[in-house]
């Protein structure tokens, strides 16, 4: 047996025992009795299957159990960044593959099971794909990498509860040094094969290391454990004993850890390469291609996604025109997109009345979702600032999922550094998107579903779960929000920006554009500020092919739900249709086409 079977059990032997017979002679009632007995047995060491899995890989990452709410003995640690880690992980989603094939026969599963084992083989071929370029990930650019990584997780997952949780803070500090050690070590090695950002990412990057070393003991980190141990029931001594604990940590460990990494980035700085696409990289075509498989989970390649992009493009500069002639607007498109990008009446002059008006829609929302959805989750969800020590690099708005086990909340942060970036006319898209009916929905009904493996409860397809955001910017429209016209054009300013995203990812890493030309591209076609369009476009040249997913995703849906419409006409059920498109959890966008169409067929049949 493999890794990840189990003593006693022949799973090889069960498996078989769940096929149909090969003789066509009708199952007496003992023989149907035992292949009733024999399946159920075979889904229970299935499901056991996929929890030693998991349970193993939660064994090598210490940071994934605490995303899940799990304080154990290795809470005070972090995960091995090492290749030789990469590479463990790596072999053990494959073996286990391998070990699933041997041992069980697909035919003979429940469908549900036999969607599992589906899932999980087009998990390890994804992974497979991408494992010859696993080094040419940019481990440290201006919107990821462990320099704002580590404060954000000690801040936002790292739970303080009891004196054993704030020893484990104190224990992930003194652990920040090595960390960054070792990272900085790959990305060194890393540079001196050529794989580096562009030149451009280095000022970031080192602004923001050089941010947080000059904040001393007054940084994010520390603050964050300060405040979390003041709400513990401890001494007065205990708490200072602490405090000091953690400071001696930072300046001995992180700090250090910080320093070397900043030196290092400054000399990666002087000999960056100045082109943007990854078309510059080893292989370059055939790393993107496998970018967009991963990604799309389809096999359009990059010159049909520009064309998609094109196509996209034009029809929602249509349906832009029309919201021009019901304001009274007149001019070009263009003329209108200077006038939404500049009048200082579509944007907020504080904080504080974008966050108040952004739970006001989400409020509104969150009343109307049992008219259009028949399962809503459990989950709790907060909208809060992106934090100062990150806002500068941030993108404008993402979701954290709740903890499975409750003691963390969805959460919805909304980047509220240049409100200049952030305009009125967006925010009802925005908020539907990251929030009520778009990420938290998903996303905390997936983390809810009970009877599906963890690495479905827990993994996700860009494509289905982007996807599904896009797709609910306009599902606001038709439960009957965006009442106002410029907050409709702001909805379709969004989509519009992701049918962009088509054109100049593509643009970026196939065609070889510039940055410079992608951004104009942008600026010509788009009603988002400067701002806005600079750090779109610095995000798409630093994670190839992501944000195509988005677009592909949400045609996908809108394809099916045209196709539910039409088959079921009067009988079509918005509730319905949303679980058979939610329930199973992220899938890749052929399985979700399997799915909705089984649905539709079950509708027929009532």
């Amino acid at each position: 047996m493999g890794r990840f079977a189990f003593a006693g059990i022949s799973l090889v032997a069960l498996a078989a025992s769940a096929c149909t017979p090969s003789s066509n002679a009708p199952l007496d009632s003992v023989s149907q009795a035992s292949a009733v007995k024999a399946g159920a047995q075979n889904s229970v060491n299935l499901a056991a299957f996929f929890e030693n899995y998991d349970a193993a890989g939660l064994k090598r990452s210490p940071q994934s159990k605490a995303y899940r709410g799990i304080r154990d003995a290795d809470y005070g640690k972090w995960d091995d960044p090492s290749d030789e880690a990469a590479a463990a992980d790596y072999r053990a989603t494959q073996d286990a593959v391998a070990e699933m094939r041997a041992e069980y026969d697909r035919a003979a599963l429940s469908e549900g099971d036999a969607l599992s084992f589906r899932l999980f083989e087009m998990m390890a071929e994804r992974s497979a794909s991408l494992y010859p370029y696993r080094e040419y990930d940019f481990l440290f650019d201006h919107r990821r990498g462990a320099h704002t990584g580590i404060p954000a997780f000690l801040i936002n997952i790292h739970r303080v509860g009891s004196e054993q949780d704030a020893l484990a803070y104190v224990e992930r500090i003194a652990g920040i040094g090595p960390q960054l050690e070792m990272l900085t070590d790959q990305a060194r090695k890393r540079a001196a094969a050529g794989i580096m950002p562009p030149d451009w990412v280095y000022p970031y990057v080192i602004a923001d290391l050089e941010s947080l070393i000059a904040a001393g003991d007054e940084n994010a980190v520390l603050e964050d454990f300060s405040a979390k141990v003041a709400k513990l029931e401890l001494s007065s001594d205990d708490s200072e004993g602490m405090i000091e604990d953690a400071e001696q940590a930072w300046a001995q460990s992180a700090l250090p850890g910080y320093r070397r990494l900043l030196a290092e980035m400054r000399r990666q700085q002087k000999i960056a390469p100045t082109d943007d696409g990854i078309w510059r990289l080893p292989q370059g075509e055939e790393y993107y291609a496998a970018r967009l498989k991963s990604y799309t989970t389809t096999d359009l390649t990059a010159d049909e996604i520009h064309n998609i992009g094109l196509r996209e493009v034009e029809r929602i500069h249509g349906e832009m025109r029309v919201i021009m002639g019901e304001v009274g607007f007149a001019g070009s498109l263009q003329d209108f997109f200077e006038f939404t990008r500049t009048d200082e009446r579509f944007y907020y002059t504080t904080r504080e009345a974008y966050l108040a008006d952004a739970q006001e829609k989400l409020d509104a929302m969150e009343q109307k979702l049992p008219d259009y959805f028949g399962t809503l989750p459990k989950a709790s969800m907060i909208i809060k600032p992106v934090e100062a020590f990150r806002e500068k690099s941030a993108g404008k708005a993402f979701y954290q999922s709740p903890a499975a086990d409750g003691s963390r909340p969805g959460t919805y942060y909304v980047n509220l550094y240049r409100l200049q970036d952030m305009s009125k006319n967006e925010l009802e898209a925005l908020a539907y998107h990251e929030g009520f009916p778009g990420h938290h929905l998903q996303r905390a009904l997936q983390t809810e579903l009970g009877n599906v493996p963890p690495f479905r409860r827990f993994g996700g397809v860009t494509a289905y779960t982007e996807g599904w955001g896009l797709y609910t910017e306009e599902l606001g429209k038709d439960m009957g929000f965006y009442q106002d016209s410029y907050s409709d054009f702001g909805r379709l300013g969004m989509e519009l920006w992701r049918a962009c995203r088509l054109v100049v990812d593509t643009g970026l890493h196939s065609k070889r554009w510039t940055r410079e030309e992608a951004i104009q591209y942008l600026k010509d076609n788009t009603p988002n500020p400067e701002g806005d369009v600079v750090k779109a476009i610095e995000r798409y040249i630093t994670t190839p092919g992501q944000a195509t997913a988005y677009m592909i995703g949400k045609l996908k849906i809108m394809e099916l739900r045209g196709k539910a419409q039409k088959e079921l006409g009067d009988d079509f059920d918005w509730g319905g249709f949303h679980d058979a498109v939610l329930l199973s959890g992220p899938v890749p966008l052929d399985i979700l086409d399997e799915n909705v169409v089984k649905w539709i067929e079950s509708q027929r049949n009532e």
